[in-house]
């Protein structure tokens, strides 16, 4: 089946006329090489795909797939079941879920979107305050929800998206059955430089080093950048930049291409007019922190809400930050679970397991 069927038109984002209109020329990249990559991802899915753009009520566009398997009898009482919705990181696109589509469209039918500003959907400005930038994420996906049809929905986030999934549920929460949140990024308050250990009669202060001053430096100086302005800034030498740098890629996909197809889409996604990408920096503080981290909001989901919180075992992104969302909300309706041998890429590196939890998921909700 076609992975891209036809009903869209200007299947590729104009250039942005801003100052950064002048990268493609530099690096070896257009919207055109990033849809016949993703193609060739998306080959690999067996079950009923359709791709397609949805637009916004502002024009902006995003790149949308909607996977059903025809082949599951129905009963013409049964009524249809909740849809999973799925959010890629930062970074990300579509065809990162190559390894789940199939899996989790088997009983329901699946979404997943390139969020505003990643991908092959379309790259506004966004504006360089943190709760704004957030905003407008949130916004779109709300958009989106509705030019859809949706009334409400599984939603599933990893990285970024479990950042924006939260905040959105946060603000739609009728619309949202059970919130998946697979290595989110975003919840811890960055540390504070010094410590206090304890209390009281002999009290220790523990005084956490300070980081010396040339890193201070270099910190201070890639703050003033996007995050991935260094394959941009590479030109011609950006793809060998992305395969020396991240070939971890290339292997979570091997048994599906033998050849660089990952970590081509990967820059692809990534060497364009940046976008979501300078929304992401307006929210981040030095290092990655974020400026408004989630386990200040957790509160404000639901009580009764259901959250499953998902970590990889050997992942940066330490699953401390799940067992204090349950305590702060409560550990009747939150739960966290640890997938072995699984790095940040949960979905990639154990695609198996992570399958098997979000399906029982998903079945606890219909």
């Amino acid at each position: 089946m076609d992975p891209a069927p036809a009903p869209m038109q200007n299947d590729c984002e104009s250039e942005s006329s801003s100052v950064w209109s002048w990268w493609p020329s530099w690096c070896p990249t257009s919207m055109s090489l990033l849809k016949t990559t993703e193609s060739k991802i998306l080959a690999c899915v067996k079950n009923d795909l359709w791709a397609r753009f949805v637009t916004l009520p502002n024009q902006d566009r995003i790149w949308t797939l909607s996977l059903t398997n025809k082949r599951t009898p129905k009963s013409a009482e049964q009524a249809p079941k909740t849809p999973l919705v799925m959010v890629h990181g930062f970074g990300g696109g579509v065809g990162l879920w190559i390894r789940n589509l199939d899996a989790l469209s088997h009983s329901r039918t699946v979404y997943a979107f390139d969020l505003l500003g990643f991908g092959r959907s379309s790259r506004p400005n966004f504006p360089s305050d943190a709760a704004k930038a957030e905003e407008q994420f949130v916004n779109s996906i709300e958009q989106w929800r509705q030019a859809v049809g949706l009334d409400n929905m599984i939603l599933l986030g990893h990285s970024l998206g479990g950042y924006l999934a939260t905040s959105y549920a946060i603000q739609h929460p009728s619309r949202v059955s059970h919130l998946i949140l697979v290595d989110p990024w975003g919840f811890p308050e960055q540390p504070k430089p010094d410590t206090q250990q304890s209390q009281g009669h002999g009290a220790e202060v523990v005084k956490r080093p300070s980081p010396p001053r040339w890193v201070k430096a270099i910190a201070a100086v890639v703050s003033l950048f996007n995050p991935l302005a260094v394959i941009r800034a590479a030109g011609p030498w950006g793809p060998g930049l992305v395969n020396r740098f991240r070939p971890d890629f290339k292997r979570k996909f091997e048994d599906l291409f033998d050849d660089d197809t990952m970590t081509q889409y990967i820059y692809h996604c990534n060497a364009q007019t940046p976008s979501g990408e300078v929304g992401f920096r307006a929210m981040t503080e030095t290092l990655g922190w974020a400026k408004r981290p989630m386990l200040q909001r957790v509160h404000l989901l639901p009580p009764f809400m259901p959250v499953t919180m998902v970590y990889g075992a050997w992942s940066w992104v330490e699953s401390s930050s799940g067992d204090r969302a349950a305590e702060i909300r409560g550990k009747a309706h939150t739960r966290v679970l640890l997938i072995k041998e699984a790095s940040h890429h949960v979905y990639a590196d154990q695609p198996d397991d992570f399958n098997r939890v979000v399906e029982n998921i998903c079945k606890s909700v219909d």
